[in-house]
């Protein structure tokens, strides 16, 4: 029933069969576990259970079926991969060795540690976890598997972000955010809100204000940005008058104070301009697509349904503010529900030519 996309009866008949099982039976009942934690996973209920999972692995351990108690581990990895638990994930998966397991196994294994790297920005190593993908995939003549590598492959192969600098802006893919990360370059970083020097790093992911201005300042670089433009940018006014200047003039201020060690903000004669402490070229790195609610689409992205107390959950934001991001999203046409109540979900085919990497909550290297 799973594989014929009915995950609500799928759950079900586990459930069901699970209660079957008499006590003498641990082993069977720990596999309806794991297998109901599996389609809760693809349905995106990251609200089940987890100290289950973690029962029903031990009992597999215990009796010896090491390759479903392997498997129980990568389904909380993944989980922990979806919630943006990037830490924890990479702590359990290096304490899995995939050699003695089967080839499916080892291809949910590579598909984890590439998962990991690509959120961490290791495009060396994601690629080298694919290749050794695409290889037990090819042995493991599972489609679905096959399908899932390759998806893995083009989001490395896809724009994940923008670079814009000097007035002009190109693509780039994963491995060019990470020789950008790793060059001297001053960077304003709209992927993650912060501002990015010589391994140094400032957040300004709590104070919007102050980074519209830095991110305004950061593409008006080598020159100088009209004060009537970052009132616009900061304020969202199209129009500025003595008080928004005035207001205006605060807000420099204090991200002359926030980023005194890495660069100063200095007055010209029609604005305001970025001075990097450091002899430095200033870029802006960004989202390859720009949309209010382009972390509700991240998620979608991955073209499976979500509720959305489970993207809350990922998110770490209330229910009621996904709610109104898909309601907001489906008036605009950009995604689609079915089901009522509890069993609602909603979906969106990818975004084509992208990859979302960038927008899902994992921290980016600082240095």
């Amino acid at each position: 029933m799973a594989q014929l996309g009915d995950l609500v009866r799928a759950k079900a008949l586990l459930r069901r069969a699970a209660r079957a099982f008499g006590p003498k039976e641990a082993v069977a009942r720990a596999r309806c576990v794991v297998a109901e934690a599996d389609v809760a996973l693809v349905s995106r209920d990251l609200g089940w259970p987890a100290k289950a999972l973690d029962a029903a692995r031990a009992t597999l351990e215990e009796h010896g079926d090491r390759v479903n108690a392997a498997y129980a581990r990568y389904l909380e990895v993944r989980r922990l991969l979806l919630i943006g638990r990037i830490d924890e994930a990479e702590r359990t998966v290096s304490k899995l060795d995939p050699a003695p397991f089967p080839p499916a196994s080892r291809v949910v294994h590579e598909l984890v540690v590439a998962g990991i790297a690509m959120r961490r920005l290791r495009t060396k190593v994601a690629r080298a976890a694919l290749a050794r993908a695409e290889s037990a995939a090819r042995h493991a003549r599972i489609p679905a598997l096959t399908a899932e590598v390759e998806a893995a492959c083009l989001a490395l192969n896809t724009p994940a972000a923008r670079l814009i600098a000097k007035g002009e802006e190109r693509l780039l893919r994963l491995e060019e955010v990470e020789a950008l990360l790793a060059s001297n370059a001053f960077i304003v970083d709209a992927c993650r809100h912060v501002v990015r020097d010589d391994g140094r790093v400032v957040s300004l992911a709590k104070r919007p204000v102050l980074f519209a201005l830095a991110r305004a300042l950061g593409e008006a670089w080598p020159g100088d940005a009209p004060r009537d433009t970052l009132v616009a940018r900061a304020f969202g006014w199209k129009l500025a008058d003595e008080s928004h200047r005035a207001r205006l003039r605060v807000e420099v201020g204090r991200l002359r104070s926030v980023l005194r060690t890495l660069a100063d903000v200095s007055a010209t004669k029609r604005g305001f301009a970025l001075a990097p402490r450091r002899p430095r070229e200033v870029v802006v790195l960004a989202r390859p697509v720009e949309e209010e609610h382009a972390a509700v689409l991240a998620f979608l992205a991955d073209g499976e349904s979500w509720s959305s107390s489970a993207l809350a959950l990922a998110l770490g934001t209330s229910q009621r503010t996904v709610q109104r991001a898909f309601d907001s999203l489906a008036a605009a046409g950009k995604v689609q529900s079915f089901g009522r109540g509890r069993a609602r979900r909603w979906m969106t085919p990818p975004l084509r030519g992208f990859t979302t990497t960038l927008l899902l909550p994992a921290p980016l290297p600082i240095g």
